[in-house]
């Protein structure tokens, strides 16, 4: 898609209501349909305006996609912070990491299009815009592996453990809570409650 120049801008006011809701729509959109197979003119539809408006606000499809994902990271990331730096701050470690646990679901399964199409078009993202997200990503994991080296140097997490093994099976397994999570078949408390079980102690009985 060839990239437009704006010709005159919008309101402030305007701007960033109609931008922030063509986001919206083009999340749900690569949500569903993926990136390749979702127009601009189908985000634009969706968003209530013209084909050629978008461009008020957007440079390109790809621009749309890396606030897409980079916002679908940010939400869940902002929500972890939150309730880990809500905790005191001489708190085990293994409260740390299930604060994080809660934030994460919380921030996954309440704003779903944007984690939902972060997680589904990641593999199909051009490697430009793959390149322009992977900070915020990195710097995601980074904040993970952090509690999670602290549990281990506090000796609440095996010494044999592998980390980086522990955040990226924690953090997948999360991911793809959007895609089977059925609020009508449980409180989100008790979802989370299950998840940390068995995060933290397991499934299995005896040897």
């Amino acid at each position: 898609m060839a990239t437009k120049t704006r010709d005159k801008p919008l309101p402030v006011e305007a701007d960033s209501a109609t931008r922030e809701r063509i986001l919206l729509e083009a999340a749900r959109l690569f949500r569903h349909h993926g990136y390749s197979a979702t127009t601009l003119r189908e985000v634009a539809d969706a968003s209530g305006i013209k084909a050629g408006s978008i461009y008020y606000h957007f440079e390109s499809k790809e621009q749309i996609l890396g606030e897409v994902l980079d916002k679908g990271i940010q939400i869940v990331a902002d929500t972890v912070h939150q309730r880990v730096e809500a905790l005191p701050k001489d708190a085990p470690a293994r409260e740390r990491v299930a604060a994080a646990i809660e934030g994460h679901l919380w921030g996954l399964l309440h704003h779903g299009d944007f984690t939902s199409a972060n997680i589904r078009v990641y593999g199909q993202i051009p490697l430009a815009a793959k390149n322009r997200h992977r900070k915020i990503r990195r710097d995601y994991a980074d904040y993970w592996d952090r509690l999670l080296d602290d549990a281990l140097n506090r000796g609440e997490l095996r010494s044999d453990s592998s980390t980086a093994i522990i955040r990226l099976f924690v953090i997948g397994a999360m991911n793809w809570t959007v895609e089977w999570y059925n609020p009508q078949k449980g409180s989100f408390q008790d979802f989370v409650k299950q998840i940390k079980a068995i995060v933290f102690d397991g499934t299995f009985v005896g040897k």
